[in-house]
């Protein structure tokens, strides 16, 4: 069977469970369609060797920011270099990015650093702030209500609707926290607000 559906899509929008796709056309037989979804699904499941960015991004874990890592550390029997050895030594994967624009739902979090969300969500989160929410990590691109636990903050910006890619990162792609000072996040920081810092990235094999 010919597989054409990926010629009318217009956009593809996912989470861990459920794929929503959106077509030109309008769908005139769908058990036909819905064979040929299933057919194309059943040809990509074998294992295959693929490529994909994996991004750098600098985190300042410094309890300033880091509001929620005194809790983490104490219900945990670890300290603070642990904590950040255990975050920032691991390759994490973008399964996909919802609840705010540019907010990255990042899977691989060390099982060590497991923790509940926040019984009562705070009113207002920073910008930039690092958290963990269970099993999993993530950045809140711009200031919002959250209740995740807050273990630093980047000054990298996750999201900007003046560009014609708003998101530089997509799902799939691989990211891995750096450890920064304070000093060096505030340098960061200047140097993004004037448009001279450049996120880094490499070629990543799965």
């Amino acid at each position: 069977m010919e597989i054409k559906l990926y010629k009318e899509i217009v956009e593809l929008n996912y989470a861990y469970n459920s794929i929503l796709i959106s077509y030109i056309k309008k769908i005139t037989n769908f058990n036909n369609f819905k064979l040929e979804l299933e057919t194309l699904y059943i040809s990509k499941k074998t294992p295959t060797s693929t490529s994909s960015k994996l991004w750098k991004i600098p985190v300042c874990y410094d309890l300033s920011f880091g509001i929620d890592i005194e809790e983490i550390i104490e219900a945990k029997s670890i300290n603070i270099d642990e904590l950040i050895s255990l975050h920032s030594n691991t390759i994490y994967t973008v399964f996909f990015i919802g609840f705010l624009p540019g907010f990255l739902y990042l899977g691989g979090l060390n099982e060590r650093l497991n923790y509940r969300r926040k019984e009562s969500p705070r009113l207002l989160i920073k910008k930039g702030s690092v958290a963990i929410g269970e099993n999993q990590t993530g950045i809140y691109p711009i200031g919002s209500p959250g209740g995740w636990n807050i273990i630093g903050n980047s000054p990298i910006n996750l999201f900007n609707h003046n560009l014609e890619i708003p998101c530089q990162i997509s799902g799939g792609d691989k990211l891995q926290f750096l450890s920064i000072s304070l000093a060096e996040h505030k340098h960061i920081a200047e140097l993004i607000k004037n448009d001279s810092y450049n996120l880094e990235s490499e070629v990543y094999y799965d």
